[in-house]
């Protein structure tokens, strides 16, 4: 395990960090490379029921690509598309996750750092955290899948203001244009981030599961409805089901296990 890149299980929730505090946590290309490994990882884990992404610290979340490699890992049209294609296969790898998956954002969320916290279902940040994409002042044109992503939670003017600028903007402006779900005091995040997973997954993982899986579908227009239907039929044959109608019926909190 690539001590830059930290993964921790506890009591269902796995921490994932990116650990370069002196480089506030910029993502080299060893790091892009293991995300698919890790979000395979996770998504296997059964005691996982909910997965956090933070920085090292409270400098940075993550500053983006680290750009000191760039002329060795992204010098000429060759090494780009293979760069390109290790960043795609991470974002992937973190879209295609079946349990919930939260950023939790202290201090500078930039370039790909952003491309990263796009890609999770939910971002919490410090009133303290700073938000760019500065590839506009790098020269290099920001990558489709995360433009994508960047259009469907801004809309296509604001993308268009954050990606010809270049500029940085505080957390409360993040909230406002639809980036962030929440702005914490930073002495607050971590508890708030915590107490909030703790009770997502004090919920029946299939529920979330068929939730996420439905959301996603309206949003990326790939929906399939057939596929829909199955799932939620397969929610009512579950023994999460069955446990949830009986705690109900007898007053007390339901004990489920995914299945």
């Amino acid at each position: 395990m690539n001590p830059e890149l930290r993964l921790e299980v506890a009591q269902g929730i796995a921490t994932i960090t990116f650990d370069r505090p002196r480089l506030r946590n910029a993502i080299n290309l060893a790091m892009w490379e293991m995300m698919p490994e890790i979000m395979a990882t996770v998504t296997r884990d059964s005691s996982v029921r909910a997965v956090v992404f933070r920085g090292a610290g409270e400098r940075a979340f993550a500053s983006g690509a680290d750009i000191s490699e760039f002329e060795r890992v992204r010098m000429d049209p060759t090494s780009v598309q293979a760069y390109n294609k290790t960043v795609d296969a991470a974002i992937d790898a973190i879209l295609a996750c079946p349990k919930p998956t939260v950023a939790m954002i202290y201090g500078y969320c930039v370039g790909g750092g952003m491309g990263l916290a796009m890609a999770m279902d939910l971002r919490f940040a410090a009133d303290t955290a700073r938000f760019g994409i500065p590839a506009a002042r790098l020269g290099i044109i920001y990558g489709l899948k995360a433009t994508r992503i960047l259009v469907h939670l801004v809309g296509p003017a604001r993308a268009k203001e954050i990606l010809f600028s270049g500029r940085t903007f505080d957390a409360q402006e993040a909230a406002e244009m639809g980036f962030v779900n929440r702005v914490l005091p930073a002495g607050a995040l971590h508890a708030y981030t915590l107490d909030f997973l703790r009770k997502v997954t004090s919920n029946a993982p299939l529920s979330i599961r068929g939730a996420k899986t439905i959301i996603d579908g309206v949003v990326s227009e790939d929906f399939r409805t057939e596929e829909i239907r199955e799932l939620i039929l397969e929610s009512f044959d579950s023994q999460d089901y069955r446990e949830g109608v009986r705690a109900f019926l007898e007053k007390r909190s339901p004990r489920f296990e995914g299945r």
